[in-house]
């Protein structure tokens, strides 16, 4: 199942990436995906907590500071590389087994729906060593479980760092499981993701590359 879900992605190390915020996320998130190039070939896939009653302008607002596709998450639709996804208000936001999105009404998880520990939990059995998750500023302690769930099955987690958080709650409530791969500054985080994401391909494209070399001489 885990081999068909991914066979419609590039070949590069990872698959997807969830990012979640909270208080100070609008800037952080925007701040991120403004710096990834237009080739960038992950899908993302973003838990804002946000209030339940409004409308929900994220993908408006992100797809004016980023050159990548953005959208608003819709029951049932297939995962795309080099896409972003954004909350739907008052509902979870999972990733099934098959690569599809699912908008749940289960309950509150931290008193929070969507809940980032639901997103990751799903992301990471979905996609498993080729997800990364991103906690972001925020409060309280959303995330926290999820990332043990990323990292049971081999992902990789990224936290931002207290100095350039508005609200460190969630970052440190990752970092205080012991399961957080790096911990960096907002301004350096979407470089990691274009160098997670993308090594594997640049490593191929080098040796293809190596490759001709050789054929030629």
């Amino acid at each position: 199942m885990r081999h068909k879900v991914i066979s419609h992605f590039p070949n590069v190390a990872y698959n997807v990436v969830a990012i979640a915020a909270s208080k100070g996320g609008l800037k952080a998130i925007s701040k991120i995906l403004s710096a990834l190039p237009d080739d960038f070939p992950a899908a993302i896939v973003i838990v804002q907590h946000s209030s339940p009653h409004y409308p929900s302008y994220l993908a408006e607002i992100f797809s004016r500071r980023t050159a990548l596709r953005v959208k608003q998450a819709e029951q049932g639709e297939l995962l795309r590389p080099g896409t972003v996804y954004t909350p739907v208000p008052n509902k979870h936001l999972l990733v099934n087994l098959d690569g599809t999105v699912s908008l749940s009404d289960t309950p509150k998880v931290n008193f929070v729906r969507p809940a980032a520990d639901k997103l990751f939990a799903s992301v990471a059995a979905t996609f498993q060593s080729r997800a990364i998750a991103v906690v972001l500023t925020g409060k309280d302690s959303d995330g926290a479980l999820g990332i043990l769930a990323i990292k049971k099955y081999g992902g990789t987690v990224i936290a931002q760092d207290e100095a350039s958080c508005e609200c460190f709650s969630m970052p440190k409530s990752a970092i205080d499981t012991g399961k957080v791969d790096f911990v960096f500054p907002l301004d350096a985080i979407a470089s990691t993701l274009v160098n997670l994401v993308m090594t594997e391909k640049i490593e191929q494209f080098i040796g293809a590359l190596r490759s001709d070399e050789l054929l030629k001489g």
